[in-house]
């Protein structure tokens, strides 16, 4: 016979604290709806829902976890956890005693309320301007409606629970002529109904509307400016990893050996935050219970801190920062929730009337391909336009990019005022740099 979730979840920890010194019982509901168009038709509509319950036991001061989505055996789950400790890591660490939750905002009903066939009506609104504009476009939209509910309590007392909302929403085009192919896209996620469909859909024509003409850039070193999404994917996503305790501890960070030390322009300020309200990656408390809060990562150019689940900070000798997150099938393991750069004071016109001759970067493919411990990177330039004498003039082919991220991140030149969402963890300005290595096949 079937337990309520709360039932089950209740007998678990009741069963799993008799038998081990700490346990933790972890569950999450959730109803999804997502809604597909591709090449200008309506693909997929459909909503589906799951919930699941993850059980994390310290027993003989080592980390077991189960898991399971049938509510049915609470013995099965405990007997399961405890098998799974006999070969688990040495924990050294406890959970804690009590959730003391973050204060930002993560529910939104506009988005529990919107309805199949509004998002219907929102994807094809897209595609209807964008095809009215140029008929020969390709278009995908792709949305997504997410309800959760996270329940998290333990053996030490600590509990806690929230629901939050997610809304995702992307738009690309593509368009062939003859040889030549043409993809731009855009996409953000939010915790509230506040994506602008229509600024999305014109954001993508107007960068279509630059690339009409083709235009060559030298192979050489030239002045790049790179728009929030070329930054995130070319420099900071990636950089930001290295942030990650995990691997800072398994020294596979390129930062890892820069904490207390200036490694950047002092115009590079950094920060993870947990705590913005309606992020996607913001919450009360992370995956383990631990308040989530605002880390400064680089200040004024300085390394100030790594993030942090409950594991990787007893391995560090630190402390936890709140960055858990977990499925229900895994253990904890820190994340990011979302980065973002304080902003500088410079506008975009007047960085490309700064440039003579060089590369405005949109979307980057392959980058960190090079040595990652070394801050080395390179990537082909999915989307780019080359400026002449302070003007885009045309889209590029067939060229790359390549540099050092502490050299190209030392020598900033500027930063942008504002900062614009980049999917749903980052939040980034354009960023001016004088020169970084393009390589171009026709040059």
């Amino acid at each position: 016979m079937s337990l309520t979730l709360q039932e089950f979840e209740e007998r678990v920890l009741e069963l799993a604290r008799r038998r081990a010194e700490q346990a933790e019982v972890f569950s999450v509901e959730t109803v999804e709806t997502p809604v597909a168009f591709e090449a200008n038709r309506l693909k997929q509509l459909r909503t589906h829902r799951s919930r699941g319950v993850a059980l994390r036991v310290i027993a003989g001061g080592r980390i077991g976890l189960a898991s399971t989505t049938l509510l049915e055996n609470p013995e099965d789950l405990v007997r399961d956890a405890l098998a799974a400790a006999q070969f688990g890591a040495q924990a050294g660490f406890e959970l804690p005693s009590t959730i003391e939750a973050s204060p930002p905002a993560v529910f939104d009903p506009a988005v529990e309320a919107l309805s199949v066939d509004e998002m219907v009506e929102i994807g094809q609104r897209m595609i209807d301007r964008a095809r009215a504009e140029n008929a020969a476009l390709l278009c995908e939209a792709h949305l997504d409606k997410v309800v959760s509910t996270v329940r998290l309590h333990n053996s030490r007392g600590a509990a806690g629970s929230y629901c939050g909302t997610s809304f995702s929403l992307s738009f690309g085009v593509n368009l062939i002529r003859g040889t030549d192919m043409l993809d731009v896209w855009e996409w953000q996620t939010s915790r509230r109904l506040d994506i602008p469909s229509d600024a999305m859909v014109e954001t993508v024509l107007h960068k279509v509307r630059l690339a009409e003409r083709t235009a060559k850039v030298p192979t050489a070193q030239l002045p790049v400016i790179l728009s929030p999404k070329g930054a995130g994917s070319t420099l900071i996503e990636s950089l930001a990893s290295g942030f990650n305790g995990k691997i800072v501890l398994q020294g596979a960070s390129p930062v890892g050996d820069k904490l207390g030390k200036k490694a950047f322009s002092e115009k590079l300020t950094l920060y993870d935050d947990g705590l913005l309200d309606y992020a996607a990656g913001s919450a009360p408390f992370d995956d383990e219970g631990v308040p989530t809060r605002r880390t400064a990562l680089v200040t004024e150019g300085v390394v100030t801190a790594f993030i942090y689940d409950l594991f990787t900070a007893y391995l560090a000798g630190t402390q936890s920062t709140g960055n858990a997150e977990r499925s229900l099938s895994s253990l904890p393991s820190p994340s990011l929730h979302t980065v973002w750069m304080a902003p500088g004071d410079a506008r975009l016109e007047d960085m490309l009337a700064d440039i003579q001759e060089g590369l405005l970067v949109d979307q980057v493919m392959g980058a960190w391909a090079g040595n990652i411990l070394a801050g080395e990177f390179s990537g082909n330039v999915h989307l780019g336009y080359r400026i002449e004498k302070g003007q885009i003039v045309g889209r590029v082919k067939d060229t790359m990019i390549a540099g050092n991220v502490f050299q190209a991140l030392g020598n900033i030149a500027a930063i942008g005022r504002e900062l614009y969402p980049v999917g749903g963890g980052l939040r980034l300005p354009y960023i001016y740099l004088p020169a970084l290595g393009v390589a171009s096949k026709d040059a």
